[in-house]
C-alpha cells in the first residue's frame, strides 16, 4: 500500500508530464521519467504497437505527433490511483495540421477517448502505455486509407 504522501506526489508527477507535452516544454516531459537513480523514458502504443524507448525515440514521437497535431490536448481527465500504476482517463484532442504518416494534412479535427497507464518505481514514471481507437481518429480526420484495407 503506498502512503498518501507518495500518491500525492505520483498524480502530480502526471500533471507535469502531461501539461509539459501539451505546452510542449519536452525536456521536462521527458524528466518525469528520471530521478537520481535513472530511467529512462518508455511510450507503448497500443492501437499501433509501436514502443518508444529513451530519450531520442520518445524525442522523435513528440515531434512526429506534435508536427501532425499541433494543438494536441487533454479534456475530461480523471485518475485512477493503484500500488504501482495510477490510471488515467482523459479526451484527446487536436487539429491535423501536418504531415501524417507522410500524408498531408486535412485539417480536420478529432476527439477519441484514451486510456494511459502510468508505471512506476518510487516517483519515477517508468512506462507509459496508451490505449485509444485509431480508427475513430484517423476516420474523424479524413485519413481511412490509413486504415488496413481500405481503399486509397
Amino acid at each position: 500500500m503506498i502512503t498518501d504522501a507518495l500518491r500525492q506526489r505520483r498524480l502530480e508527477v502526471i500533471r507535469t508530464h502531461m501539461d509539459t507535452e501539451v505546452t510542449k516544454e519536452f525536456d521536462a516531459t521527458l524528466a518525469t521519467f528520471k530521478d537520481d537513480s535513472g530511467g529512462r523514458p518508455h511510450y507503448e502504443i497500443m492501437a499501433t504497437g509501436q514502443v518508444f524507448d529513451g530519450d531520442d525515440e520518445v524525442m522523435e514521437y513528440y515531434r512526429t505527433t506534435r508536427t501532425a497535431f499541433p494543438d494536441q490536448r487533454h479534456d475530461n481527465v480523471r485518475y485512477h490511483v493503484a500500488d504501482d500504476s495510477i490510471v488515467v482517463e482523459f479526451d484527446l484532442l487536436g487539429t491535423n495540421l501536418g504531415e501524417f504518416y507522410g500524408l498531408p494534412p486535412t485539417g480536420r479535427s478529432f476527439r477519441v477517448p484514451v486510456v494511459a497507464v502510468f508505471f512506476f518505481e518510487g516517483e519515477r514514471i517508468v512506462n507509459e502505455r496508451i490505449y485509444f481507437d485509431a480508427a475513430s481518429l484517423v476516420a474523424q480526420i479524413g485519413r481511412l486509407e490509413l486504415l488496413t484495407g481500405a481503399a486509397p
